[in-house]
């Protein structure tokens, strides 16, 4: 990471351990006077190796070999036309933008949810995305360390590692910082695996 830029260790690691995941996630940060963004994605692709319908569950091997259970739900059309062989291409995304605002915004929660299913008939698929939107307060800043401390509207708290000193300067107690988290993915099943 470059100097210049927030860097918020949590979503950093968020983004390199998701569970679909296999290689280092290209992690982009754009900065600007009181606002971070960290986003990034990952596409992976996967083989139908086992399907267990009576409980809808479906064993997928990615290309290292690993092998992951995963329970399809009900919302999910078109399970039965999942057969042994047939590759699964999933696309995994996450943002987090951390946002100054001066003033006494008042600290609050907030979460969103969207699904996209693929028409009757067709092969399965479908996207999902959720977003989260945070109010805190900030309770402390540490100029020696570069940590912001924030609260959240339940009470709890966390700390922001700030190595930029511009950034970190802007920054006071009784300042609020809004989060905004999103998160998607994408998943299709291509037509069976040639042998």
């Amino acid at each position: 990471m470059t100097n210049g830029k927030l860097i918020i260790a949590a979503a950093l690691v968020c983004l390199a351990n998701t569970g679909f995941a296999q290689t280092e996630v290209p992690v982009v940060v754009k900065s600007e006077p009181g606002k971070v963004s960290v986003s990034g994605t990952v596409t992976t692709t996967s083989t139908v190796v086992g399907i267990e319908p009576e409980t809808r569950t479906v064993w997928l091997k990615d290309p290292k070999g690993k092998v992951v259970q995963v329970v399809v739900g009900e919302e999910a059309r078109n399970f039965d036309q999942i057969k042994v062989g047939d590759v699964v291409k999933a696309e995994y995304s996450q943002a987090l933008t951390i946002t100054l605002k001066k003033g006494n915004a008042p600290l609050s929660a907030n979460e969103t949810h969207t699904l996209d299913r693929t028409p009757a008939g067709a092969k399965p698929g479908g996207s999902a995305s959720r977003e989260v939107t945070i109010m805190a307060n900030v309770v402390a800043v540490d100029h020696r360390s570069g940590v912001v401390t924030l609260k959240g509207p339940q009470g709890n708290t966390v700390d922001l590692i700030v190595q930029d000193p511009e950034q970190l300067n802007r920054i006071k107690k009784g300042d609020h910082m809004q989060a905004v988290y999103k998160e998607a993915v994408a998943i299709s099943v291509e037509p069976l695996a040639s042998k």
